[in-house]
């Protein structure tokens, strides 16, 4: 079994595109997930064809996978234009991806916008945005991976079975499956997400979480690797995508650093699965 490595764009932020594709390349990683958010990108007015420019450049890094926004963003939102604007972005994400080349576009679900339980209203405007998603899943042969969120009081799809269940009603939608997010309830919720849902599974996240810190590195972590050997056993072979967040380290990073450590992340893992 192959499986293609990449890493998230938002590891490289502070970087412009045409850097960030070299970086990962030059790294020896053979895929990219491109955060639709990643700065010189999302204050350029997003121009898709550049995307696709660098995809033509990078043919190793092909097919990459998209993030749609989700700063600042909430298509579940109660305020019925942030949910609209959310929406209309996760839909142009979809169009983007299609310029670009890119099989697969990871969303996320929104949350409920009070810090409680989700309410009927709140799973009625997530039907809109199911909706939406898959009349744009249709219009570009693009599929969608709804991620599994951290826990919390207002979360929408953060326990297997919830998602399994959404995926059972919804059979056109597949999963993106974050490691981190289900570490952060336990080990065995992340075992239990890759027994339910590996079928549906076309993106994964690759990262650590421990006290509550997400997005860890790979290396040294044996639950993330337990994950890793866990998804090969399900017979597994999407894209495996490193999400680490360069603010757990507790000092600014220089590009050597950041490239220090995926080179030892890639490592790891090309161990584990190899």
């Amino acid at each position: 079994m192959v499986f293609r490595f990449g890493i998230s764009s938002m590891f490289f932020h502070e970087y412009a595109c045409r850097d960030i594709f070299r970086y990962v390349s030059d790294a020896g990683f053979s895929g990219i997930e491109f955060w639709i958010e990643t700065p010189d990108f999302w204050l350029r007015d997003m121009p898709a064809s550049e995307l696709a420019g660098y995809a033509a450049s990078y043919p190793g890094l092909s097919p990459m996978t998209i993030h749609a926004p989700i700063l600042d963003l909430n298509p579940c939102s109660i305020n019925p234009r942030v949910a609209a604007a959310s929406v209309e972005y996760a839909v142009l994400s979809l169009g983007i991806a299609e310029c670009a080349g890119a099989e697969v576009v990871t969303v996320h679900p929104g949350r409920r916008t009070a810090k409680r339980p989700p309410s009927e209203a709140d799973f009625e405007r997530f039907d809109l945005y199911l909706g939406a998603l898959h009349e744009a899943s249709l219009e570009t042969g693009v599929k969608v991976g709804m991620e599994n969120m951290v826990p919390t009081a207002n979360s929408f799809f953060c326990t297997p079975d919830q998602v399994r269940e959404v995926l059972d009603e919804e059979t056109w939608l597949y999963f993106t499956f974050d490691i981190a997010h289900a570490l952060s309830r336990s080990v065995e919720a992340a075992e239990e997400y890759i027994r339910l849902c590996s079928d549906r599974m076309v993106d994964v996240h690759v990262g650590g979480c421990e006290n509550g810190c997400l997005h860890l590195p790979v290396n040294g972590s044996a639950t993330v690797i337990s994950c890793l050997e866990h998804l090969r056993d399900a017979g597994y072979s999407g894209p495996l995508i490193l999400e680490l967040d360069d603010l757990t380290f507790g000092q600014s990073l220089s590009l050597d650093d950041k490239l220090a450590l995926v080179a030892d992340d890639l490592r790891c893992m090309e161990e584990c699965l190899g």
